[in-house]
């Protein structure tokens, strides 16, 4: 049975759809709606501004598969995670990146938690407030985590409150990544990308069709390519670009970012804590990649608050000394605040609690 309100005004929250089979949780308000697939890793699925009609995060070109009802021709590491991607923004914990073996386990792409189904419960129902907490157990690593997402009446900020604990009687190691993509229509070669002042860091080519210099580091905003020419990262190019790269943001002092789409005059911002959140990903699909499972079809950027560097999954942040250290019981805690905002203008900060500052 369900007893949650069924208000039509304020804020509201229900746990009682399925879409696509998977449970699926619906928060809003008089500004924002928020859908999320409790039965597939918890994702934030959705992040609509309502008075705009404008939809923030990306969706792949299959969108949203049930994974228990097809079987994968194969159980490749990376391709059991692609093949169920819908895009959006999944919690991925405790390895982020590619294949790697840890302790033993293999890890797969992007695993482990954001393929499981989580557990939701709606803690708070009222005009004023609604807040839905999801919760998870790892199954090859000793990390539970546990999620909370709220709304305020008349806010367009939706607060994440997230916490990692290990379980494990031994020290574990975590990379902990806000995997967010976002894509068109709102995506566009308009939009401008702001961040405080930090360091740009490049890895190795992403492929054939990467154009930035690889093992750059550098000050924001120019980032050097390979034909000779200087892209500033203020800038986001068009489908046309064809390029498909992953770059590194780190040495911030404050954790934020913010897209704004110059010619619609809406934009999508997030802060976060970056004294745990060090790096920020920069995922660049911007047309580029060949194969699969883009075939050239994807346009949109991964803009992913991080504990870690690099893509190469959590053995390798082991190893370069950016994984995030636990020991027994220990859990970390953080609040991350996403908000839809207007205006066209550069923006100069969003604080922690969201509110956006024009430059």
């Amino acid at each position: 049975m369900h007893y949650e309100g069924e208000r039509t005004y304020g804020c509201r929250v229900s746990s009682a759809w399925t879409y696509r089979g998977l449970r699926t949780v619906v928060l809003e308000n008089e500004l924002l709606r928020v859908i999320v697939l409790a039965d597939k890793g918890a994702d934030v699925y959705s992040f609509v501004h309502k008075s705009s009609d404008t939809e923030f995060l990306w969706r792949t070109p299959w969108g949203v598969r049930d994974p228990s009802k097809f079987v994968p021709t194969t159980g490749g590491a990376e391709n059991t995670w692609l093949d169920v991607y819908e895009g959006g923004w999944q919690t991925v914990v405790p390895h982020g990146g590619y294949p790697s073996t840890v302790a033993g386990a293999e890890l797969g792409l992007h695993g482990e938690v954001s393929t499981l189904p989580w557990d939701v419960t709606a803690v708070e129902d009222t005009p004023d407030r609604v807040s839905a907490t999801f919760k998870v157990r790892g199954y090859r690593t000793p990390f539970a985590v546990e999620k909370t997402l709220s709304l305020e009446s008349g806010s367009a900020v939706l607060t994440v409150n997230e916490t990692v604990t290990n379980e494990a009687e031994e020290d574990a190691d975590a990379v902990w990544l806000q995997h967010i993509a976002i894509g068109p229509p709102f995506l566009s070669d308009r939009c401008r990308l702001d961040v405080p002042d930090c360091m740009v860091l490049t890895g190795g080519a992403t492929a054939e069709s990467s154009k930035l210099v690889p093992d750059h580091r550098g000050p924001w905003p120019n980032v050097p390519a390979l034909d000779g020419s200087t892209l500033d990262f203020t800038r986001f190019p068009s489908r046309d670009d064809r390029s498909l790269d992953m770059a590194y943001m780190t040495e911030m002092p404050e954790g934020w970012y913010a897209v704004t789409n110059e010619e619609t005059g809406v934009g999508f911002g997030v802060a976060y804590p970056a004294d745990v959140f060090k790096f920020l990903w920069y995922w660049r699909n911007l047309g580029g990649g060949w194969g699969y499972p883009w075939y050239g079809r994807s346009y949109n950027v991964g803009l992913e608050p991080c504990t870690s560097l690099s893509n190469g999954g959590l053995a390798g942040a082991i190893e370069n000394g950016t994984a995030l250290h636990f020991g027994p019981g220990e859990s970390v805690s953080v609040t991350i605040k996403a908000v839809a905002y207007t205006g066209a203008g550069p923006v100069a900060r969003i604080d922690p609690e969201g509110v956006v500052t024009r430059g």
